[in-house]
């Protein structure tokens, strides 16, 4: 649904509420009929067309009116987290966030981390980071140091940083403890024989059964797991399986893996060589949270099948019974947030790495320029309930264009400069001109222009020849240059060997009064940057699903760089009294991603962590308004 659309639908469910009961066909034929309406009448003001200064238009609708409002609190107060409190109410609530260390955070995870440190603060409580380091052949030092850097940057700071490997020894006690019980044995099955005995593909292929080996004895199980511990046993010839329900419903409960020897066999990031066999996650996640007092085990709905496991597990073992519920991930169309999908772009170079900022993983979307404000009212708008939604991407664009619509200070940006010489500018020549940072913050100042004899436009806004329906400059037309003194007319213009024009002359126009059409422009004293325009990387709506894969749907024009750019000297103060918006998740002015602005009539910008004191580099964090393309 476009931006007329969803606002005339919203209108027409502003009726309903406030009395009129509107049927779905009739709330349809509404919506349609006055979107039709608003879109003949947008047709009639067209960018082009706009005879006023964008410093006098009022901000676009980037998404409804009541998004801006949502109370950050409201997702605890009503729905389903609520009601997970009322099921278990709790003095010190505690909850955990437990990424694996295997790649970065993206955007699906700041909703997990919203919802488990904000229920936790919500009710007077803390949470832990804790990563789930049970895997060495995957992780990576510098995927720790990223996940840590991500939550905090997000604006959630943890009461203790935890990590699974602390409790390796009690959690091999408590598999011993689990064959003693007859809880546990150990496996030498292959993954061919184990999918027999779980009814085939699906479990719908015959009977469930176990294998001989959940025979064996106490004592030969001890043996073999301590012989797998002191490294006797070669990888996958062995694992020990916990004895749960084969006959159970849920495959969950089907004898599911408590310990592995790592494929690789890599030092563990922190224990080193001292272990030579890991716990699996089911084995070890509720065995975590009972450890450190988890009141709250939050997760989302992929895991609640596991529930029962979990609840199995400390049942069993007779240990502390946090309480695990789950609720509806995140999920957004164009592009793909599997961390093994990430890698492998990473891996094969398509992208820079995991923080190119055509990717959504949160240094990604970082180092785009993205706020942590956006990010998290956009969770908020959402809510929280027990359904996955994929929700399209333009509606987190939106989210951000809300936040920085307002908040951040204007300059002018040229992408691709052409030069216009005026030539009888005369004593106008090195005057300044007034340039307010904001139309609505006078706080933010403003910052001089000064008036030359040649100024930059974009290439863009000029045409050799003119048409009837091109309201920029061309040969013979009078124009506006935002803030400028005066209309010019061009009168001339000069092109290269190939064909290019190089050069356009024009004159002060002090006859007409009124021009089709205001354009941006920069003074020649302006700073060269480079600016990098990112578009989407995928070409379809959802990459996973292409039958030849996601690789193949990869957009190769995702990035178009302009070397040449030049942005006005404002620039330079509006850097140095960073960050934007001023924030107080952001208070760090020395990260480049904080400095943003938003380039007239061209898109929202920030510096990318590529720059240099020689040489700026911006990223488009946003357009200014959703592309119709999309």
């Amino acid at each position: 649904m476009d931006e007329t659309l969803a606002a005339t639908a919203a209108k027409l469910r502003l009726d309903e509420l406030t009395g009129e009961m509107v049927s779905k066909s009739e709330l349809k034929k509404r919506t349609q009929k006055r979107a039709k309406k608003a879109a003949i009448q947008a047709r009639k003001q067209t960018d082009d067309t706009k005879s006023r200064e964008p410093d006098e238009a009022k901000p676009s609708a980037a998404a409804p009116d009541e998004a801006a409002h949502v109370d950050p609190d409201a997702m605890f107060k009503l729905g389903f987290l609520a009601e997970v409190y009322k099921e278990r109410p709790a003095k010190e609530v505690l909850t955990r966030f437990p990424p694996e260390p295997n790649g970065y955070l993206h955007l699906g995870h700041a909703k997990a981390i919203a919802v488990n440190f904000g229920f936790a603060k919500y009710h007077g409580g803390k949470t832990i980071l804790r990563f789930d380091d049970t895997n060495p052949d995957k992780e990576k030092e510098e995927f720790f140091l990223a996940i840590e850097e991500a939550v905090r940057w997000l604006g959630f700071t943890p009461c203790a940083v935890t990590y699974s490997s602390d409790n390796f020894q009690k959690l091999y006690d408590l598999a011993e403890k689990l064959i003693h019980l007859e809880r546990a044995y150990v496996c030498h099955c292959v993954e061919a024989e184990i999918k027999l005995q779980r009814g085939g593909k699906e479990g719908k292929e015959g009977p469930r059964y176990r294998c001989e080996h959940a025979m064996q004895g106490v004592e030969t199980n001890l043996e073999k797991f301590r012989d797998m511990r002191d490294g006797k046993y070669e990888p996958q010839t062995a694992f020990l399986r916990m004895k749960q329900d084969i006959e159970n419903h849920n495959p969950q409960m089907w004898d599911l893996a408590a310990y592995r020897i790592p494929k690789d066999r890599k030092p563990h990031f922190r224990t080193g060589d001292t272990w030579k066999i890991y716990p699996t996650y089911d084995f070890t996640h509720g065995l975590c949270d009972s450890f450190e007092g988890i009141t709250h085990s939050l997760c989302t709905t992929e895991f609640i099948m596991s529930r029962e496991s979990y609840e199995w597990l400390n049942k069993a073992l007779e240990v502390y019974e946090p309480m695990q519920r789950e609720y509806g991930r995140l999920n957004v169309s164009g592009t793909i947030l599997s961390k093994r999908s990430l890698e492998k772009l990473v891996e094969l170079g398509i992208v820079r790495g995991w923080d190119d900022p055509r990717l959504f993983t949160l240094s990604a979307l970082r180092r785009r320029g993205v706020p942590p404000a956006a990010i998290l009212s956009f969770i908020n708008e959402l809510g929280v309930t027990t359904t996955s939604t994929t929700i399209p991407i333009t509606r987190f664009e939106q989210s951000i264009r809300r936040c920085l619509e307002t908040s951040v200070p204007r300059l002018m940006l040229v992408l691709e400069p052409l030069p216009v010489v005026i030539d009888d500018l005369g004593d106008l020549e090195g005057q300044e001109v007034d340039f307010p940072l904001s139309t609505h913050d006078t706080s933010m100042g403003s910052r001089k222009l000064k008036l030359t004899k040649t100024i930059y436009i974009d290439r863009s806004d000029f045409r050799e020849v003119d048409s009837p329906d091109y309201f920029r400059l061309a040969p013979g037309k009078t124009i506006g240059l935002l803030r400028f003194p005066h209309l010019i007319r061009a009168i001339d213009f000069t092109k290269d060997g190939e064909g290019r024009v190089t050069e356009v002359k024009a004159v002060l126009d002090s006859v007409t009064k009124k021009p089709k059409a205001f354009i941006h422009w920069v003074p020649s004293d302006s700073k060269p940057v480079e600016v990098r325009i990112h578009d989407s990387l995928f070409r379809s709506e959802n990459p996973s699903s292409v039958e030849s894969g996601f690789l193949n749907d990869v957009n190769h024009d995702s990035e178009k760089i302009y070397k040449h750019a030049l942005v006005n000297l404002g620039f330079d103060e509006v850097a140095r009294t960073s960050p934007w918006p001023k924030s107080a998740l952001e208070q760090d002015n020395a990260n480049p991603e904080n400095i943003r602005f938003q380039g007239l009539r061209v898109a929202y910008f920030t510096i990318d962590s590529d720059s240099t004191s020689e040489k700026i580099v911006l990223n488009r964090i946003v357009s200014l308004k959703e592309d119709s393309g999309k």
